[in-house]
C-alpha cells in the first residue's frame, strides 16, 4: 500500500519520531544516567556481569555501578545461602544483548566497563527497536482479523501515544515491559496464524520460541497461553489444531527443545551463581491469591489502569462486536482477561511500586488493540467512525498529559489519592485556558 497511512510507513515514522524524542529527553547532559534505574539496572546488569566482569554474583555492583549511579543506585541482589544473586530474570538482558554487543565492540579502556553513556544510549534505542518489532507483528495480527490498513495505522498511533507503552519505551526504556510487549505481540500473531494454517510446522516452533522469551522476561506473562482459545476463534478450530499438533511428534519434540533451551538459560545462570538450578530470588515477596485487588488495579486513583490509560477501557467496546458475531471469542477472551487480572492483582504489592498506571499491563496492550481494531472496523457510517476516532484521540491526549505530569512528578510515583488526582487534572486543564 503506497498511502502515507500504510501501517509500515506509520511504524517507520513512529520509530523516527520516538528516536528524536528519546534523544531530546534522555541523551543530553547527565540525563543518560536515568535511562536505567531501579529494576532496569537489575535487568541490564546481567550483560556486564557475563561479558565484562565474569561475575554472576555481581561483585562489581559495589565499585563500578555504584560509582556511576551514586544518587540512584539500587541493590538488586538477594542472598541465597552464602552468595548473592540477581533478584530479577535475565530475559530483558537477552533482548538487549545485540545492542550491548554492538556498542561494546567500539568501546575501549575505561569506557568499556558497561556503564558509560554509549551503553545507556543503546538501551534506549533497544526499547524503540523492540517496540517497532511489536508494532509490526501487531499490524500483521490485525490483518488476520480482516481489519483495513488505514484503521490498523490509526490503532498503532493510538496504541503508541495513547497508552503507557509510550512511557515505558521513552521514560523507562530499561524496564522489561516493552520487550514483553514485542514477544507477546509475536506470540499472538503466530498463535492466530496457527489456527489459520495448522499444517505449517514452523509456526508451532516460532510460537514456542516466543512463549519461552515471554516467560524468561517475566514468568507471569506465560499466562498469555490462555489467549489461544480466543485466537482459535471456535472450539472446533481449537480441538482440530490441537489434535493435528499431537500427530506431529517431530514438531512437538523440536518445539519443546527450543522452548527449554531458552528457559534453561535462567536455570544455568542460577546454577553458576548459587550452585542450584532452582532457587526463588524474591525472598518473602509473592502472590496472595486470597486477597486480590481485582478492581483497584483497574480503577483506583493509586494506579488504576483504566483511570490513567482510559484508551484501554474504550477498547473494551470490541466485546460488543464479539457478542454479536462470535460468542466463543467473547467468552474465551473474557476468561483470559479475568484470570490475568486476578493473578496480576494478587501480587503482594499490587500497584508494583513506582510506576505510571498499572505497568504490568503494558505487555498485554496488543490484546486490547485487537478489540479496538475490531470495533472501529465494524463502524459502517464514515461520520460515526470519524467521531469515534476523534474521541479516541482526545482520550490519547489525556494519557499524554498524564504521562507528562508523571515525568515531572506532579502525578506521584507511588501515592496518588482521589484529592490529589483531581487537583492535578485541574492544573492540567489550566494549560488550555
Amino acid at each position: 500500500m503506497n498511502s502515507i497511512l500504510s501501517p509500515s510507513r506509520i511504524i517507520l515514522l513512529t520509530g523516527l519520531f520516538l528516536t528524536l524524542v528519546t534523544a531530546n529527553i534522555n541523551w543530553g547532559g547527565n540525563r543518560w544516567k536515568s535511562i536505567i534505574e531501579n529494576d532496569a539496572q537489575a535487568y541490564y546488569a546481567y550483560l556486564p556481569a557475563v561479558f565484562i566482569y565474569h561475575d554472576l554474583n555481581f561483585g562489581f555492583f559495589e565499585t563500578v555501578e555504584k560509582e556511576y549511579f551514586p544518587d540512584t543506585w539500587f541493590d538488586y541482589r538477594n542472598a541465597i545461602g552464602n552468595v548473592k544473586v540477581n533478584k530479577y530474570y535475565c530475559g530483558t538482558a537477552l533482548a538487549q544483548l545485540p545492542f550491548f554487543l554492538t556498542v561494546h565492540m567500539f568501546c575501549s579502556g575505561d569506557g568499556s566497563n558497561g556503564w558509560g553513556k554509549p551503553y545507556m544510549i543503546m538501551i534506549s534505542l533497544a526499547a524503540i527497536v523492540w517496540l517497532l518489532i511489536g508494532l509490526f507483528f501487531l499490524s500483521k495480527l490485525l490483518r488476520l482479523y480482516n481489519i483495513h490498513d488505514a484503521i490498523i495505522s490509526v490503532v498503532i498511533l493510538l496504541e503508541v501515544f495513547g497508552t503507557h507503552l509510550f512511557y515505558y519505551t521513552i521514560g523507562e526504556p530499561g524496564m522489561s515491559h516493552v520487550y514483553s510487549f514485542a514477544f507477546i505481540a509475536m506470540f499472538l500473531y503466530f498463535g492466530k496464524r496457527l489456527f489459520i494454517k495448522p499444517s505449517e510446522a514452523s509456526t508451532y516452533i516460532l510460537l514456542a520460541l516466543c512463549l519461552a522469551f515471554t516467560i524468561i522476561i517475566r514468568p507471569v506473562n506465560g499466562l498469555v497461553v490462555l489467549s489461544l482459545p480466543f485466537l482459535a476463534g471456535s472450539s472446533q478450530a481449537l480441538v482440530k489444531t490441537t489434535l493435528d499438533f499431537l500427530k506431529k511428534p517431530s514438531t512437538i519434540v523440536l518445539s519443546a527443545v527450543i522452548f527449554l533451551f531458552v528457559v534453561c538459560i535462567q536455570l544455568i545462570i542460577y546454577k553458576i551463581a548459587s550452585g542450584s538450578f532452582f532457587i526463588y530470588t524474591y525472598a518473602n515477596e509473592g502472590f496472595n491469591f486470597f486477597q486480590p485487588h481485582f478492581l483497584a488495579i483497574l480503577f483506583s486513583y493509586k494506579k488504576g489502569l483504566f483511570l490513567y490509560t482510559p484508551l484501554l477501557l474504550i477498547s473494551l467496546s470490541g466485546f460488543y462486536i464479539l457478542w454479536k458475531k462470535n460468542r466463543f471469542e467473547l467468552f474465551s477472551l473474557l476468561f483470559f482477561l479475568i484470570v490475568l487480572n486476578f493473578v496480576l492483582s494478587s501480587w503482594w504489592m499490587w500497584w508494583y511500586g513506582g510506576s505510571f498506571s498499572s505497568r504490568v499491563y503494558v505487555e498485554f496492550i496488543p490484546v486490547f488493540m485487537v478489540l479496538l481494531g475490531i470495533f472501529i472496523n465494524s463502524i459502517e457510517k464514515p461520520a460515526a467512525k470519524r467521531l469515534f476516532i476523534t474521541f479516541a484521540l482526545l482520550v490519547a491526549m489525556l494519557c499524554q498529559i498524564q504521562t507528562y505530569q508523571y515525568r515531572k512528578g506532579t502525578i506521584h510515583w507511588d501515592s496518588m489519592t482521589k484529592e490529589l488526582y483531581w487537583q492535578r487534572i485541574l492544573e492540567a486543564g489550566r494549560l488550555f485556558r
